[in-house]
């Protein structure tokens, strides 16, 4: 999930930071579906217990009275460590049983991206708060039935891109916002290659200990091949989007709030992509975006890895590790009274446990990460198509590309629906 150049892991991205701290001004709020005293507890359900699953686990580790996974030893190494901790554990193979156990407030979905949506969306029918990890959905179409759910029910639903409770990130959406490099011109955003899976090999029986047509779920089926489950998902489109829905639901991300278009988007997007012969998703690709206020972001393994913001006056980067700036007193200069200031989040979990009582908008509700991942989609079919469209971000549409239009939705394997 990371660089291989010792960047910040996420789950140590999660737990390093302090308490969650107010924002410096006020956002939407939600009528509570439960009322929470300042003392009283809240008791999460985690859907998805391998590998991210597992750090987002420890990270809610407190609050878990239940955990849901349809390989069973996940389950039973997850269901041990909330044991451990907490005295006991209820343990599940479908996550609808799961949403049906007394008790449970919210629940963490850290599944494969082809299982966001549907256990998302099921939560929040029955009045349950959601922390869901990123990248949020497969495709866009996924993305505004997860926002209709949360706000239809009044959840709290939380995107797991945490770089948006990062000191750093949010340093350089305010100063690029502020004005600190005049006129933005561009934007660079570096993703990493695919940490090629390997030879895919021949098909095989699954393992007794997983239920391996519940793990396909909705996606369209496919034969058992150990390189296309757990981990190795991110590199088939049925799946997963690779390193462009990744990595990208991270700095393409920040863009989107460095630019101010949390509740928009880009104009057209072009795309070149190469592929691999031993997976799917694209492994090199050059994206570029059109935004309305003239500026261009581009994407790809060929940039520098994490965000650069280009101006009239210099130049700002950041990543996990650093912000810097050319010339250097662009970050050296304190914000003032009169600059922006964003929304201020010192711990991703915090802030959605937090906004669980308080029913405030979490930092990364769920508009802002279907419109961040909705960019991340819009990148990947210009890179699979190799060309250029328009994008109607008010309509959620492609207009002039029946091709690429068709693209933002997919059938799903029945029984499972959309609803």
């Amino acid at each position: 999930m990371s660089f291989r150049d010792n960047r910040t892991t996420r789950r140590r991205f999660l737990t390093q930071s302090g308490a969650f701290a107010a924002t410096a001004f006020a956002l939407p709020y939600l009528v509570p579906g439960s009322a929470f005293g300042a003392n009283e507890k809240i008791h999460t359900g985690h859907i998805g217990v391998g590998r991210q699953g597992t750090s987002n686990l420890k990270v809610f580790l407190p609050h878990a009275i239940a955990v849901c996974d349809v390989d069973q030893k996940h389950a039973a190494a997850a269901q041990k460590t909330v044991a451990a901790k907490n005295g006991k554990c209820e343990v599940f193979g479908d996550y609808r049983k799961l949403l049906e156990m007394p008790g449970i407030d919210a629940v963490v979905v850290s599944t494969p991206e082809h299982w966001h949506a549907l256990p998302a969306i099921a939560a929040c029918e029955a009045k349950k708060d959601v922390y869901c990890e990123k990248p949020l959905t497969l495709f866009v179409a996924e993305g505004r039935k997860m926002v209709e759910a949360a706000r239809r029910n009044k959840c709290i639903v939380q995107t797991g891109s945490q770089q948006r409770s990062d000191d750093r990130f949010r340093l350089a959406c305010e100063l690029v916002r502020s004005g600190r490099l005049g006129k933005i011109e561009k934007v660079e955003v570096g993703i990493p290659e695919p940490n090629d899976p390997g030879a895919l090999g021949p098909d095989t029986d699954p393992p007794p200990e997983l239920d391996y047509d519940f793990w396909i779920g909705p996606a369209r089926y496919r034969p058992y091949n150990e390189k296309r489950v757990h981990y190795n998902f991110r590199f088939w489109w049925d799946f997963a989007g690779g390193q462009v829905t990744n990595w990208g639901a991270h700095h393409l991300d920040i863009t989107q709030w460095a630019l101010d278009a949390d509740n928009s988007g880009p104009l057209a997007v072009e795309g070149v992509g190469k592929h691999c012969e031993r997976y799917e998703v694209l492994s090199w690709c050059k994206l570029t975006f059109d935004y309305p206020n003239g500026v261009k972001v581009y994407c790809g393994q060929d940039y520098k890895g994490g965000v650069t913001f280009y101006g009239e006056k210099g130049k700002i980067f950041v990543d996990r590790r650093k912000i810097t700036s050319e010339p250097g007193e662009i970050v050296e200069h304190p914000l003032g009274e009169s600059d922006v200031h964003l929304y201020v989040s010192k711990d991703h979990a915090a802030n959605f446990l937090d906004c669980i009582k308080t029913r405030k908008l979490p930092i990364c509700d769920v508009e802002i990460g279907h419109r961040s991942v909705t960019v991340c989609h819009l990148g990947n079919i210009a890179g699979r198509l190799n060309r250029k469209f328009h994008w109607d971000a008010a309509k959620e549409q492609i207009p002039d590309d029946a091709e690429a239009n068709a693209m933002l939705s997919r059938p799903y394997r029945a029984p499972w629906k959309l609803a």
